[in-house]
């Protein structure tokens, strides 16, 4: 997210704090948007940023987000000893590295990675930083074969559904690549396989299967997906890479439908990210990227990065990064193993069909997605009037939960949705709380007095008047892209 410096003379009173405990420790406003000449006591700076974030929302009640809101206490406790160590500094912290090369032979392994191949992978930020690692990768391997052929290097292009996270997006712009999308349609909400093929030609560097669309938690095609790569080789020799991007259901699929074939079971699937701190239940950020053999990763991209002693490889776009994710996404593959997960998910999806079925019951909802794939509901208002999820999403704030509603990607972007995302923090009893909070807003909205669009109980204030906003810019065209 950007930030921006604020004139000081447009600021008004809001260039200082002025907190209630003059009396306890601070007798004078303090700095809001300059370093302050003098310091604060530790408990008091504590005390002040404290009382400021608790106008934040709830983690429990925010069904927004995907990422993970609880850990264990002993999972916290090995962050907190570790959150002082930075993963880069391979020769001073080496057991850290042992622990993210454990994480990527189990994760390997977990995706049907064969046992003849020497797969590679690395932590990573999170999805968003694999993303572009292996957009990268594929940029650069596509580029590689057409100069070992002769043939030219015009700009490459990139097929994927009009669905993608908006990762995908910054990772074409920033590294020069045409995305191609492949609209949605009323019918579906995920990527269609014959589309996808007819934006595949000889420039285009990958194909990119969603594991867990961010807008509804369904799992896209991926096999359809790779035989109709196989058919478009055959037929004209095309050898065009699948990448799966399982940012969401990368430690979701395994556990619940281990029969879907997905992974690099999938000759064609050359690539796979995850997020750690996702469904792999770890505080952010963790991601992982992992190619199925050492060949989908070119040498060009790979560092020898001789620092602080001892030469190691390096692939990454981030250089320094806390090691305590790292740990921790290891101490939960230890701590709950394949049925551990797999009990986790199961109580997931559990909660995410009865809350589906729950509303589906209400005439004025209609169920979009019910927690078939990802333990996500997705739920449209149809028979209301337009504008009605947006209001649904205000009222859902007063009572304190965080339910975001948003238009379908292009060409289903007439089509206003609201999504809760299932996870730990929600039990059945807070889903039924939900559903009851749901039925109380869907009355206020037929009584004709939808509220007004303002934050409630633990929502961020809107700016007030008197602080300056930041100027509108000219932007290209662009397509919404899902952020979770």
């Amino acid at each position: 997210m950007l930030s921006t410096k604020v004139p000081l003379d447009e600021l008004g009173d809001d260039r200082a704090l002025v907190p209630t405990y003059a009396n306890r420790g601070l007798a004078q406003p303090v700095a809001r948007y300059e370093l302050p000449e003098e310091g604060l006591e530790p408990s008091v700076a504590y005390q002040l940023i404290h009382d400021e974030l608790s106008l934040d929302g709830n983690p429990t009640l925010n069904l927004a987000s995907f990422v993970t809101t609880w850990m264990d206490e002993e999972a916290e406790r090995l962050m907190a000893e570790t959150i002082n160590k930075n993963a880069i500094d391979w020769d001073e912290y080496p057991q850290t590295v042992e622990l993210q090369d454990r994480c990527v032979n189990m994760l390997a392994r977990l995706y049907g990675a064969p046992e003849e191949r020497r797969s590679v992978g690395c932590a990573t930020v999170g999805s968003s930083e694999a993303i572009h690692l292996a957009g990268l990768a594929m940029k650069w391997r596509w580029r590689s074969a057409r100069q070992a052929a002769g043939q030219t290097t015009a700009r490459p292009n990139l097929v994927m559904g009009a669905n993608v996270q908006v990762c995908w997006e910054k990772f074409a712009r920033y590294f020069d690549v045409e995305p191609r999308y492949v609209p949605l349609r009323e019918d579906r909400f995920v990527i269609g396989v014959e589309e996808a093929m007819e934006l595949v030609d000889e420039h285009t560097i990958g194909v990119v299967g969603i594991l867990g669309s961010t807008y509804t938690g369904e799992y896209e095609p991926i096999a359809e997906l790779a035989a109709a790569l196989d058919r478009r080789q055959a037929d004209d020799g095309l050898d065009v890479p699948l990448h799966v991007d399982a940012a969401s259901g990368g430690f979701v699929a395994p556990f619940l439908q281990p029969d879907l074939v997905w992974d690099f079971r999938l000759e064609r699937v050359r690539s796979i990210n995850v997020s750690g701190h996702k469904y792999g239940l770890v505080y952010p950020g963790v991601g992982w990227v992992l190619w199925r053999d050492p060949s989908d990763l070119p040498d060009e991209l790979i560092f020898e990065v001789d620092y602080l002693g001892g030469s190691h490889a390096n692939f990454s776009l981030n250089f320094s990064r806390g090691a305590s994710q790292i740990v921790a996404q290891y101490y939960n593959l230890l701590r709950l193993g394949r049925s551990g997960y797999r009990q986790i998910m199961e109580s997931l999806a559990g909660t995410a069909r009865w809350l589906a079925d729950a509303l589906a019951s209400r005439p004025e909802l209609q169920v979009i997605a019910g927690g078939t794939d990802l333990p996500v509901v997705c739920f449209a208002l149809p028979g209301l009037e337009p504008g009605a999820p947006t209001a649904l999403s205000a009222i859902l704030r007063r009572r304190g939960w965080i339910v975001p509603a948003y238009k379908l990607a292009p060409k289903a972007d007439h089509i206003e949705v609201l999504r809760v995302v299932v996870r730990e923090g929600l039990s059945r009893d807070l889903a039924r709380s939900l559903v009851a909070d749901i039925d109380a807003a869907l009355h206020e909205l037929a009584s004709g007095t939808p509220p007004a669009q303002q934050p409630g109980p633990g929502a961020t204030p809107a700016p007030r008047s008197r602080r300056p906003t930041r100027p509108a810019r000219p932007r290209p065209d662009r397509k919404t892209r899902a952020v979770c």
